[in-house]
């Protein structure tokens, strides 16, 4: 396991790599969150068969906070950085896995770096991008609220971190607090300016394997929504939610969650 320090156009950027020969897997996290939250798939026979790689992304954990943060606390942004550091590590084509924020930053790279095998996504309601979206795909709450708010109080930190993530783990509060609050207004407005593009439509377009795993009690998104949309090719034909878990399935639920990474895994990593 190794923990590497890269310089991209945007920031230097922590990232953990587990090595090895196998095919690769980008992990991308959420909001206000760190590469840590995917311990248990470092910990987890996944990292023997597959390259696993988790990036902080600019403005969060062991990473620096942008340099120009209106271009690098975007979508287009944070895809760029998960690019640069890919490509930094020698890794021409992956799976991706992205989370809440990270999902969205996943499906957006699919249209501008069109190079990976398959993505999978979990608490991410692929919506326009417009406020009229975001109401379609997500819950409204106080907490959902905190995801756009560049300033927030201890206690607001301490909320996300147990809403966001059950049971809380330790790194989640310092994830938190320590987050450059910037790169949450800046990615909230570009998003709903319309120049992240409409994520409902991408996936009911695009070809690249699709898998979505969420949580039966996910605050923070519509499930009903996920109904909705006519896929394109969607792992499964279905969408996979686990039953009494909460945002993040992957953390709360690694035992139910693994398996399905590394059949999709599987899958897009097959020859024809």
């Amino acid at each position: 396991m190794t923990v590497h320090n890269l310089s991209t156009r945007f920031a230097r950027i922590a990232v953990r790599d587990s090595g090895g020969d196998g095919p690769a897997i980008l992990f991308i996290h959420g909001n206000s969150s760190a590469k840590e939250i995917f311990a248990h798939q470092f910990d987890s026979p996944l990292a023997r068969r597959f390259r696993l790689i988790a990036l902080d992304l600019p403005g969060h954990g062991d990473s620096e906070n942008a340099k120009d943060p209106e271009a690098a606390y975007t979508m287009a942004g944070y895809g760029a950085t998960a690019l640069e550091v890919l490509t930094q590590l020698g890794v021409e084509r992956a799976v991706l896995f992205g989370w809440s924020l990270g999902g969205h930053v996943a499906l957006d790279m699919i249209s501008r770096f069109p190079n990976f095998l398959g993505v999978m996504i979990s608490g991410t309601p692929p919506v326009p991008g417009s406020l009229e979206g975001v109401a379609l795909g997500f819950q409204p709450s106080t907490h959902m609220a905190l995801s756009s708010t560049g300033r927030w109080s201890d206690a607001d930190a301490e909320t996300y971190a147990r809403v966001t993530a059950r049971p809380q783990a330790p790194f989640m509060l310092a994830a938190a607090r320590r987050t450059d609050g910037i790169a949450r207004e800046i990615f909230f407005a570009n998003a709903l300016s319309g120049k992240a593009g409409d994520q409902r439509k991408l996936v009911e377009t695009s070809k690249v394997p699709l898998a979505i795993v969420n949580g039966g009690e996910d605050p923070f998104v519509n499930a009903d929504y996920f109904d909705t949309l006519h896929y394109a090719n969607l792992w499964d034909g279905k969408v996979h939610v686990l039953a009494g878990v909460g945002h993040a399935p992957f953390w709360e639920a690694p035992g139910l969650f693994n398996p399905l990474l590394e059949r999709f895994a599987s899958d897009a990593v097959r020859p024809g």
